[in-house]
């Protein structure tokens, strides 16, 4: 009885520590608390009393950054140059009320405490039947069949090729111009920022592997010689971006949100271990976009995960739910619980399904979210005073 009793006590002191201590843990400055807008965000991007509502709810349940897609579809979500010079995109998107909506959202967030880091979700995809493609067929790659779309999440796309100069270019542009336009935070890429395994074949990347090599491009998408030339050509893009951007806007934080590996090397040809090693990255929330709770857990224990953990501020995306397939609260809960115990930040994919499209009441999803975001954690503190709407 006694034993019982002293291992009772044991258990009891052991919790209260956890809970002595998690402020402390709470305050680390590394710590991502994030949520992606999505295109599917943009009903509330574009009328200001809605924004202001959803970032209202975001200040009060303790988020710190923001990811608003900025290039999608072949599409910018902003007044570029880039794409009228190029006659590209005959449109420039506003809000109901008429303001710029990058500019309305990063004003209103940073007077909040939220980061702005806008999204470049498609990185080199583009749809096959956008103007972008269909004016610069020769900046496509393709697979050695000749086929030049693949099937993913967003659709059947086209993949510009990451190693053509003017491609580069021109990502590169509309890179800088969100910066130099907007008062934002970073930039941030994804798994996209990155080529299918099975392309590549194309003239020019053909004619540039055989300078550099003396050898012929192999038949098999897969040689492990011609991976890694491709991936490393890829990291030579990204170090060339970074130093772009770093020189023009230091303090700027170069994002990354990649998927896990094997995925994205054999399948991507995006080496982001090899990213973060070499110093390329400021922040890297991994998509670990797991159904089971098992499996999810097992990702945050993978190598790469820890390796960046020691070098950069790490977080994984945590699914909420696609419109055909809400995430329950519960899990959405213990994947939270998961990350936030192995030291972990994380960032929702995505604010649509986040509360607004959940299974269960909104005010449960909140409350949720609520208790393991219990204080304020600033990533960086901003003066700004909230306009009067």
């Amino acid at each position: 009885m006694l034993r019982r009793r002293l291992w009772l006590l044991f258990i009891l002191f052991c919790w209260s520590l956890c809970w002595t201590i998690w402020p402390v843990q709470a305050q680390n400055p590394r710590c991502i608390r994030g949520v992606w807008l999505t295109k599917n965000d943009f009903p509330i991007l574009r009328d200001r009393p809605r924004l202001v509502a959803v970032l209202n709810d975001l200040q009060r349940l303790n988020f710190n950054t923001l990811y608003p897609v900025v290039w999608n579809s072949g599409y910018v979500s902003f007044p570029s140059t880039t794409a009228k010079n190029l006659g590209i995109q005959p449109f420039v998107l506003r809000g109901i009320q008429d303001y710029d909506i990058l500019a309305e959202l990063t004003q209103q967030a940073h007077c909040r405490h939220l980061l702005v880091i806008p999204w470049f979700e498609f990185g080199f995809m583009v749809p096959e039947t956008s103007e972008l493609a269909l004016a610069h067929p020769e900046w496509l790659t393709q697979a050695i069949d000749g086929q030049t779309t693949r099937l993913t999440a967003a659709g059947e796309v086209a993949w510009m090729n990451p190693f053509h100069p003017q491609v580069q270019e021109f990502l590169t542009n509309i890179v800088l111009e969100v910066l130099r336009q907007y008062p934002v935070d970073g930039v941030q890429f994804d798994d996209h920022l990155s080529l299918p395994v099975e392309f590549g074949y194309d003239d020019y990347t053909r004619a540039l592997y055989e300078q550099e090599t003396q050898k012929p491009v192999p038949d098999n998408p897969r040689d492990p010689d011609w991976m890694r030339w491709r991936a490393d050509k890829l990291t030579a893009f990204v170090q060339t971006l970074r130093q772009r951007v770093k020189q023009a806007f230091p303090k700027a934080i170069f994002s990354l949100s990649p998927t896990t590996l094997p995925t994205a090397y054999q399948t991507f040809l995006q080496d982001w271990p090899q990213w973060v090693a070499l110093g390329l990255v400021d922040e890297v929330i991994v998509q670990v976009y797991r159904y089971n709770l098992s499996s999810f857990v097992q990702q945050l224990m993978q190598p790469e995960i820890l390796q960046a953990q020691a070098k950069v501020p790490t977080a994984v995306g945590v699914l909420t739910g696609l419109r055909t397939n809400p995430v329950p609260i519960e899990l959405v809960d213990a994947k939270v619980a998961a990350a936030l115990q192995a030291g972990l930040g994380v960032s929702f994919f995505s604010l649509e399904t986040l509360w607004q499209r959940g299974p269960e009441p909104r005010d449960r999803r909140q409350n949720t979210i609520l208790f393991h975001f219990r204080q304020p954690l600033p990533r960086r503190l901003f003066s700004q005073a909230c306009p009067r709407i």
